[in-house]
């Protein structure tokens, strides 16, 4: 199955800066893994699933459920992408109603706003006063501006002496490393603070936007948002054939001329495309397991939200790597009236990835049905300076869409030669589209 969000915002960009842009699927439907599958029973039979849905799941065409569980931050790369390309005006968004973090076999909200803070069970009276600090420090600190630095080096000062230097607690670092920067692992502990100040920075500022949570979702799933792309490519003049099979990428002297389908040649400069396509010039890189869990219930200690992220920091289970759960319901149009689908995913680490996930599981109890799925990560060993091929990465286990932004930023400079710059992506003044559409 091929992925193809990062490939339909290429195609969309690529088009609005003028290059002729043919994008070919060989699946029936737009997006490839980044689609929402419907109705219910489609789902049954792309797990090969021997029975059909009970009645009790409803209407199956009420049902339009992701494979890749993600938010968008509110403030993020891919909302910024949005609005400048005004794919919005296809989209509607709902804010994500909270996010949630593990700590000791318990789910805590992650506090989003100040009275919130300083009444949550998270960390104690003082401990708060210290990362109250903290947070200050963040929200002031300015790369270009050493006042604000406050001794800390941001290219030298590692992120673990910055919790030193505010005396933060184990609890409290598990807390912002991982519910606020979003990072999966622990590495980022002894790199150059910067990146993650940036990153506690863009969840402030995403929160700052709605206030429930730094998190949005689409109506009607993840699925519209290729389709959104398809359609500014479709705008600028870029061709989309769906159902078509690639036989075979053209290669002439060490580079892409073409790509053959159904015994006919389409020419081109330069190709993007999924791993899948180019098993010779990516690498395995891990994998990652998703349960799909379908309840009939809101998950408990959630305030009945209809909508919320929990994090499991890895700290919490004896891992490497986080476990997360997205959840989202019938309040978003993905699922039957009453319905809630919750979807757990984490890197695996063992030969037994089923076991790894079972303290999320355990929070989802009772479980109507499970949709269990393994997906090898593959990144491209080719940069595509030489051979005009540029893939794209396989979805990583992160649940929200910054590093496929990073992902399109460096195909982008690779492809082109200078920087991304949203400013490229605006609309043409003078564009013929949306005139008669108002």
């Amino acid at each position: 199955s091929n992925i193809l969000l990062s490939e339909c915002i290429l195609s969309g960009i690529m088009s609005v800066n003028g290059k002729k842009v043919l994008h070919m699927d060989r699946n029936p439907y737009y997006g490839g893994e980044s689609s929402s599958i419907t109705p219910l029973e489609e789902l049954y039979k792309r797990f090969n699933l021997p029975d059909s849905p009970p009645e009790s799941m409803g209407r199956g065409r009420d049902w339009n459920v992701d494979l890749i569980p993600k938010f968008l931050m509110a403030n993020g790369q891919l909302v910024k992408m949005l609005l400048y390309t005004e794919v919005t005006r296809y989209l509607d968004f709902k804010v994500v109603e909270g996010s949630f973090v593990y700590k000791g076999g318990k789910i805590f909200k992650v506090p989003s706003t100040e009275t919130e803070a300083l009444a949550s069970n998270l960390m104690g009276m003082f401990e708060k006063r210290r990362f109250r600090k903290f947070l200050v420090f963040v929200a002031n600190f300015d790369e270009n501006d050493p006042k604000t630095f406050e001794g800390v080096d941001p290219k030298t000062t590692t992120m673990r002496d910055v919790y030193k230097k505010f005396d933060l607690g184990q609890d409290v670092i598990d807390f912002t490393g991982h519910a606020l920067a979003l990072y999966r692992t622990d590495d980022y502990l002894d790199v150059p603070c910067l990146e993650t100040i940036n990153r506690i920075k863009l969840y402030s500022e995403s929160l700052a936007r709605y206030g429930k949570s730094p998190y949005l979702y689409p109506l009607y799933g993840l699925g519209e948002l290729p389709q959104g792309f398809a359609r500014l490519s479709a705008i600028y003049g870029g061709t989309y054939m769906l159902n078509k099979p690639v036989d075979e990428i053209v290669m002439e002297g060490g580079h892409v001329v073409g790509v053959k389908s159904e015994g006919e040649v389409a020419r081109c400069k330069q190709l993007i495309c999924d791993p899948s396509y180019i098993p010779d010039r990516v690498r395995k890189a891990g994998q990652v397991i998703r349960v799909i869990c379908v309840l009939s219930h809101p998950i408990k200690n959630t305030n009945d939200a209809n909508s919320c992220q929990i994090i499991i920091p890895q700290n919490q289970v004896n891992r490497n790597s986080d476990i997360y759960v997205c959840m989202i319901s019938y309040a978003h149009n993905v699922a039957a009236q009453g319905k809630y689908i919750a979807i757990v995913s984490t890197t695996v680490e063992t030969s037994e990835p089923e076991t790894e996930i079972e303290p999320a599981l355990e929070l989802l109890e009772p479980i109507d049905k499970k949709f269990v799925a393994i997906s090898d990560l593959y990144e491209p060993t080719d940069d595509g300076t030489e051979s005009q091929v540029f893939a794209s990465s396989s979805y990583d286990a992160t649940t929200h869409f910054e590093t496929t932004c990073n992902d399109i930023k460096d195909i982008y400079k690779r492809m082109t030669g200078s920087d991304f710059d949203f400013e490229n992506m605006k609309r043409k003044q003078n564009d013929v589209f949306g005139e008669d559409e108002q």
